[in-house]
């Protein structure tokens, strides 16, 4: 699968194979800017100017998760004209349990998936886009006025559950590990219905 973000409210996830649209993934109320696959594939993100990220299953369309932007006031300027919240860029760290954004609010922001609110801030001007070193540790950001900047990101030993759900998820897409016969719980699990 391939995810395209065109600056509609909406992104359009295409097969590889057969070069056609699958679906659209409907959801934001403002255009959609930034997407990423998480490492196994099973899970997509997307970022839109309406300051929210929203988790999806590509293989079901299902919205699973949406976290939103809220802005903090002692970084805000309030003369700006532009939502202080819209967002410009999302990326999946390594090993997929966490998310970093960039907004208009000047910050970076780092999020746990299993949590609904940011663990980490850093403060930037002008950022663009954001991107996680492929061995973790680090986040690169860039600027709109062409510079980067590097971030140290937090490191995580993943739990044994998380690397059999991110092994499995490798190679079983959500329809075929619903059809697995396994208890519910384990299901929802491996399906990222629960972290």
């Amino acid at each position: 699968m391939l995810c395209s973000a065109a600056g509609e409210k909406s992104a359009l996830l295409w097969s590889m194979r057969s070069y056609t649209l699958i679906r659209r993934l409907e959801g934001h109320q403002s255009s959609v800017v930034s997407c990423d696959f998480s490492p196994d594939s099973a899970l997509l993100v997307t970022a839109s100017y309406d300051a929210c990220v929203i988790m999806w299953d590509p293989y079901t369309g299902e919205q699973l998760r949406t976290l939103r932007h809220v802005p903090l006031h002692s970084v805000v300027d309030y003369s700006s004209e532009v939502h202080t919240s819209s967002l410009r860029s999302v990326c999946f760290s390594p090993e997929g349990l966490y998310l970093a954004t960039v907004a208009d609010d000047r910050l970076l922001r780092i999020w746990a998936l299993e949590l609904r609110s940011p663990v980490a801030f850093a403060p930037m001007t002008n950022g663009l886009c954001c991107m996680y070193f492929p061995h973790g540790g680090f986040i690169a950001t860039g600027t709109r006025d062409g510079h980067v900047q590097f971030w140290t990101a937090p490191r995580v030993l993943s739990s044994l559950k998380h690397l059999c759900r991110k092994a499995l998820r490798t190679f079983l897409t959500t329809y075929q590990v619903l059809a697995l016969p396994i208890p519910r719980k384990l299901k929802e699990f491996l399906t990222y219905r629960t972290f």
